[in-house]
């Protein structure tokens, strides 16, 4: 499990991310405990489609602005797994 540091509720205060990868079941598991938020990302997926879902998903609890923002970071956080 890797932890990363992000600005997710304002630009002052970071909050920890945790990053779980399963390589035999072939996902990762990204949560943030701060915002109760977490999100399964299969191997497979698709980059484009996969930043809409992150988007999405991260929209619901955050600004739009900032939910774009992080959905960057998760998935470049993701990749170098």
């Amino acid at each position: 499990m890797k932890i990363r540091k992000a600005n997710v509720l304002d630009e002052r205060t970071t909050t920890n991310v945790y990053i779980y990868e399963n390589k035999k079941e072939e996902y990762i598991v990204v949560a943030i405990p701060d915002i109760e938020w977490s999100f399964l990302i299969r191997y497979e997926e698709e980059t484009a489609l996969l930043r809409e879902k992150l988007s999405a998903s991260l929209a619901k609890t955050a600004s739009l602005a900032q939910a774009d923002q992080l959905a960057e970071k998760l998935l470049y956080w993701v990749r170098e797994m």
